[in-house]
């Protein structure tokens, strides 16, 4: 390995690898290394909504308590070195370069995509000193790669049908899969709410000697008029909690976070209320009902499974006001894609179906059989950046442009918006 690696190239040409459902290889790895995950406690966050909302807000309440801390997120929007950040700050090429090519020198045998930015993240954050580790789960728990991090605190957001062809088909499966992140002996925190999947939780933690604090049950949250929320969780009350990421959801996800920072109280991690407080207020979390532009609004969320789209919807209906609201949407074949595209179409006054940048994506037309009836105006445009331009040439100023549907096609739509932003000029009202 050489100083003039690329490491996008030398990360791209793992994807070929797929997907592997086994930590052999990625514990073999660590290992090689002298487990640089041992060396800094973390917080484990699984879930299939939600979780890397509640990730980037326990990253920033730990912040502002004073506490160097790593986050590591998946997928990215943009640049790949999103995933990587120590301080809010992601990792720079130069460290990602040199990371790299020191890992690659001590592998064995090759890793997947996914178990080498696992690996590169364990690594950075030692190298960077950090205090804790923020870790998202990439898919269900069991045996993802990141599994490997020592975790005396795990939260699980929630469980809904995702991945169902590794996961299982039953939601009782997978909250299964997913609750194997919950430590012995430490604390799980869970907003799951249908039966069984909450069952298979309980059923966990009591035989790993876990306590469990359950959103509704040992965590309470009321809603406040002006926007804030009070929070009550294990004798603890905070008043007036902020909320700077949208939608009544984040609420929910705020609440968690707060009671997982407050988990690691055990392992000498302490937040005061203050921190708490600048925390919320200051999060950001790209990609997540975010806006892009106003007079027209331009609105991206990565909601790519029905339970995202539902929410979605409810976060509409809630948090904005508009004329017409005109989608711009596209999907990957391997997602729930048409309980997701009759919801939103249900809501649409005009859907623009088109094609994330993905060999995984679901062409435009064969969408269309699930979007006729409940909306005057579809079309199909399989370039987003084309479809973005026809949404805005018909918008007015008064309507809502919504890019949704894959993580991929809002990754896509936030690149080149910058460059689109000269050319658009709205309608009037």
């Amino acid at each position: 390995m050489t100083s003039s690696l690329d490491p996008h190239s030398y990360l791209q040409r793992l994807t070929a690898l797929g997907i592997r459902m086994d930590l052999g290889a990625v514990r073999a790895a660590l290992e090689a290394l002298d487990h640089p995950e041992s060396f800094y406690p973390a917080l484990l966050i699984a879930g299939t909504n939600g979780k890397g909302s509640v990730a980037a807000m326990a990253a920033a309440i730990l912040a502002a308590a004073g506490y160097s801390v790593g986050l590591y997120t998946s997928p990215h929007l943009v640049d790949v070195r999103e995933r990587i950040r120590v301080d809010g700050e992601m990792i720079t090429q130069r460290d990602l370069a040199s990371a790299i090519g020191e890992i690659d020198r001590w592998l064995d045998e090759p890793l997947t995509y996914f178990e080498f930015l696992t690996v590169l993240a364990g690594f950075h954050f030692r190298k960077k000193k950090i205090d804790i580790a923020v870790i998202e789960v990439g898919m269900g728990g069991r045996l993802d790669a990141t599994r490997v991090f020592e975790a005396p605190v795990a939260v699980i957001t929630n469980v809904a049908r995702d991945h169902q062809e590794y996961l299982g088909k039953r939601l009782r499966d997978i909250a299964t899969e997913k609750a194997a992140i919950i430590p012995a002996g430490g604390i799980c925190v869970t907003a799951v709410r249908p039966s069984g999947a909450r069952q298979a939780i309980e059923d966990m933690a009591r035989e790993r000697g876990t306590a469990l604090w359950r959103l509704g049950k040992e965590i309470k949250i009321r809603r406040r008029r002006d926007g804030t929320f009070s929070y009550r969780c294990e004798g603890r009350y905070r008043h007036a909690l902020p909320c700077n990421l949208k939608g009544g959801h984040q609420r929910q996800n705020a609440a968690l976070a707060v009671a997982a920072v407050e988990a690691m109280a055990d392992r000498g991690i302490i937040v005061s209320d203050e921190a708490i407080r600048r925390g919320l207020a200051g999060v950001h979390w790209e990609g997540r009902l975010e806006v892009l532009h106003r007079d027209p609004v331009l609105l991206i969320d990565g909601a790519h499974n029905p339970a995202g789209i539902r929410v979605l919807c409810r976060a509409l209906r809630e948090e904005f006001s508009f004329r017409r609201l005109i989608v711009v949407f596209g999907v990957l074949r391997d997602k729930h894609y048409r309980e997701m595209a009759e919801r939103m179409v249900s809501v649409a006054s005009m859907m623009i179906l088109t094609c994330p940048e993905s060999e995984r994506s679901l062409p435009p037309t064969e969408l269309l059989p699930f979007t006729g009836g409940a909306t005057r105006e579809v079309e199909t445009i399989t370039s987003p950046v084309a479809a973005l331009r026809r949404a805005f040439a018909v918008a007015h100023a008064e309507d809502l442009i919504l890019v949704t549907g894959s993580l991929y096609l809002v990754g896509e739509i936030k690149k080149t918006f910058p460059s689109l932003r000269t050319m658009i000029a709205p309608r009037g009202k």
